[in-house]
């Protein structure tokens, strides 16, 4: 069984892995050797009628070797309008197979859609069009279908079905990726220096509702927020180790936010902000103690005006199946909410080599939300 669990990573200081359900991991296995085996197709609600018409054209497009804040400013620079101008629901990875919605503010210009739509099919297969009144914003689609393929799986198969059929019934930790906190924790190395009085709800909000990458480029505001957020997406997934090795992850502790409401309560973890937690009795003592073991971190949330949120502590894949593709290759396929990483998924059982990480392009955008 292999488990890197413990470690911290030798260059940056912060853990980087974090314990998993099954106490280690079962095999290992190479990921993305082409785009072709990291395939994402997004799920977004849609309305019945699409010939009712709007301001706003929507099209969904396939793309190939290209993230989602590129294709967007190469939309906005084809259609003639502002970069914030085109509405897209979540980040896609650069090294896969592609397919999202975009939305672009083309009032008046129905006419001119066929050639547009024309233009952009010389980069991009475009797969649905339609007009709508209003512009897409992060979050709005339900969440993303994976079709992933592992290679040079080592392992025994038999060990692989029985994590990955455990995974299925009971999910599995719901870590942030480690793509959200940069090169060995660059990220958090900045949010230790960033000024947290410059960032306040308000901005932080806005910046939300932008999307990252859609402010000006080089926004120091924009920065500030994606540090911030590092450090919260870090501390969540300390609390979450801390629950796994202690064995209550899965059953709400006294002091869950909302039980008192709820007979059956989701168990979360903190997303931290100003005054900590919401969480209060055990839950809340544990939380403290967790975040106090990291005093320059939680220094970050002192003066901003965040407001504490939760996040819950387990990821339930939909659909999950998987199929051996003869001897050591591995295809799965799963449906995830947005904001859960296919890539947490896929390090509570595997150890993972992402090839484009080894081969030293850290370019890629690998979150998916």
């Amino acid at each position: 069984m292999i488990d890197t669990s413990d470690s911290v990573s030798d260059k940056s200081g912060w853990r980087l892995d974090w314990p998993t359900s099954g106490g280690g991991r079962v095999a290992s296995a190479v990921l993305k050797s082409t785009p072709e085996d990291f395939f994402v197709d997004e799920d977004l609600p849609l309305p019945d009628d699409r010939a009712a018409g709007g301001e706003h054209l929507f099209i969904r497009l396939e793309k190939r070797g290209d993230n989602t804040e590129y294709v967007a400013r190469q939309l906005a620079t084809l259609s003639g309008c502002r970069h914030f101008d085109v509405g897209f629901c979540g980040m896609k990875d650069r090294h896969a197979v592609t397919r999202q919605w975009f939305s672009i503010y083309r009032p008046g210009q129905e006419a001119e859609d066929a050639a547009f739509l024309g233009a952009v099919a010389d980069t991009w297969l475009v797969l649905e069009h339609h007009r709508q009144t209003r512009k897409l914003r992060r979050g709005d689609h339900r969440g993303n279908y994976f079709r992933l393929v592992l290679r040079e799986v080592s392992g025994d198969p038999a060990a692989v079905d029985q994590a990955l059929a455990r995974l299925r019934d009971m999910g599995c930790p719901n870590y942030f990726g480690l793509q959200r906190f940069g090169h060995s924790g660059a990220n958090l190395d900045r949010a230790l220096t960033m000024d947290p009085s410059k960032l306040n709800r308000r901005g932080a909000q806005s910046a939300k509702k932008r999307g990252r990458g859609r402010s000006t480029s080089g926004s120091s505001d924009s920065k500030n927020v994606l540090y911030f957020s590092a450090a919260r997406s870090w501390l969540f997934n300390e609390v979450l180790a801390c629950r796994i090795r202690n064995g209550t992850w899965l059953e709400p502790m006294e002091g869950e936010p909302g039980a008192s409401e709820n007979q059956d309560p989701m168990v979360t973890g903190p997303l931290w902000g100003d005054g900590g937690t919401d969480a209060v009795s055990a839950q809340g003592a544990l939380e403290r103690e967790v975040v106090a073991e990291h005093p320059a971190l939680a220094a970050v949330f002192a003066t901003t005006r965040m407001k504490p949120e939760r996040r819950p502590l387990r990821m339930i894949p939909k659909a999950l199946e998987w199929h051996w593709q003869g001897t050591g290759q591995l295809q799965l396929t799963f449906w995830l909410a947005p904001g859960q990483y296919a890539t947490s998924l896929l390090g509570d059982v595997f150890e993972i080599t992402d090839t484009i990480k080894a081969s030293g392009d850290n370019s890629a955008n690998s979150v998916v939300q």
